[in-house]
């Protein structure tokens, strides 16, 4: 569809954000029909263009499956930040700009002459995102991290992982995919709205520990009403059981399923007495039909017990087939799905065209994941790929900025453009 009618379409961005959350901000905006234009550096490049996997396992800036996926829909130019006349082509952008976005620590902006209060001097109705890790005030302004560093300051580490082991964290930056671009996101529409009622632009300080907390508020009640410090506890419920992740048919195959009531207790036992007719009478589960295991305070004191027998008979299923019969009886169950799974057999996914083939000049058609929304009247989806590095200078700065062929040889040649 035209990118006129995306729910976004109309809107500029300036785009200084690099690796995750930042660069998932701004591709939700350029997702939606924003036009976003990524300001980048060969002179400093974005970690995330280093960073694998690599299409066909060949590195290379323009080759990283990770970064495009952040940064589909959008425009790059480069311009090296620190040369004396970058400067001034950076403000010609920013005053054709509604939205100036970075997640840079605090005072890297203002050392480049582009905090708000300079950006607001060009554009006096701009909306100014900055994303450090601890916002632009207090004694930790300047503390620099990452999504790691994020999840150990706010308590998510700590409670990930298994009893009595060091904590085992999330296996990936969260912070970075999830809470903060989110939120990002929401704060600019909120800002947006607020420009087209008063006319008035709007600083967004943006703290990456603080959309974190937001998740753990149970652990923090728990700690402020009943004094209970939580701890790491693997796969366990706090008082259900079973619940756990289970081996199933097949090499490193697993299944999740969570028990909550006693009803749901007596759904599993059914459809797994039907599932065992006929198997290895090791995995037999007559046991489960014991009185003992029928109300959830007996499962839940002998759940080390009860997980080795289910692990028993899940052993000998299929992970979703049995998904399936447990689903249908209301017992909440899911197949562990790994990559190859997800992207190439799941059907819901596949019922919703969430994966995007797109054309990339340097990689060949690619996979890219749409947004995790559908509109019934304007329908959403990446554009274009991500660009290669400066893919598009030359097409900005000729054709927004209106500087002359002339102009951008002789920036080129003082390397401004790099």
């Amino acid at each position: 569809m035209s990118d006129r009618k995306l729910p976004l379409a109309g809107l500029r961005v300036a785009d200084f954000c690099w690796i995750g959350a930042g660069s998932y901000t701004t591709k939700i905006f350029g997702d939606m029909g924003a036009d976003v234009i990524k300001i980048e550096s060969s002179t400093r490049l974005d970690s995330l263009r280093l960073a694998g996997p690599y299409k066909d396992g060949k590195p290379g800036f323009n080759r990283s499956g990770y970064f495009a996926d952040r940064n589909t829909s959008k425009r790059g130019i480069t311009i090296d930040m620190k040369h004396p006349r970058a400067l001034g082509v950076i403000k010609r952008l920013i005053a054709q700009s509604d939205i100036v976005a970075n997640n840079f620590a605090a005072g890297v902006m203002e050392k480049f002459g582009l905090s708000f209060e300079d950006c607001a001097k060009i554009k006096p109705d701009i909306i100014y995102l900055a994303m450090s890790m601890q916002g632009s005030q207090g004694p930790q302004r300047d503390f620099r991290g990452t999504g790691s560093s994020i999840a150990a300051l706010t308590g998510i580490q700590y409670l990930s992982g298994m009893p009595g082991r060091v904590p085992a964290g999330t296996g990936t930056n969260y912070p970075d995919h999830l809470p903060n671009p989110c939120h990002a996101a929401f704060a600019l529409l909120a800002a947006l709205r607020y420009r087209r009622r008063t006319g008035k632009g709007q600083f967004i300080d943006f703290a990456q520990t603080e959309p974190m907390l937001s998740l753990m508020g149970p652990t923090f009640l728990d700690l402020t009403v009943n004094g209970n410090l939580q701890d790491r506890r693997g796969n366990d419920h706090p008082w259900a059981a079973p619940h756990g992740v289970y081996p199933a048919k097949g090499t490193d195959r697993w299944i999740a399923i969570t028990v909550m009531d006693d009803a749901q207790w007596s759904a599993f036992v059914d459809v797994a007495s039907t599932c065992h007719a006929g198997l290895d009478p090791a995995s037999t589960v007559e046991w489960a039909k014991d009185p003992r295991w029928q109300i959830m305070p007996a499962r839940y004191a002998a759940r080390e017990e009860l997980n080795k027998r289910i692990a028993a008979f899940t052993a000998t299923q299929d992970a979703h087939e049995l998904m399936a019969k447990l689903q249908a009886q209301g017992v909440p169950a899911g197949a562990v799905q790994d990559a190859r799974d997800v992207t190439r057999s799941d059907p819901q996914l596949a019922h919703r065209n969430h994966w995007v083939r797109l054309p990339h000049a340097e990689m060949g058609e690619s996979l890219y994941n749409a947004l995790p929304f559908r509109f019934s009247h304007t329908p959403v989806r990446p554009t274009r790929p991500a660009p290669l590095l400066g893919e598009h200078t030359r097409e900005i700065l000729s054709g927004m900025l209106a500087l002359s062929d002339k102009e951008i040889d002789e920036l080129e040649a003082e390397q401004v453009l790099k």
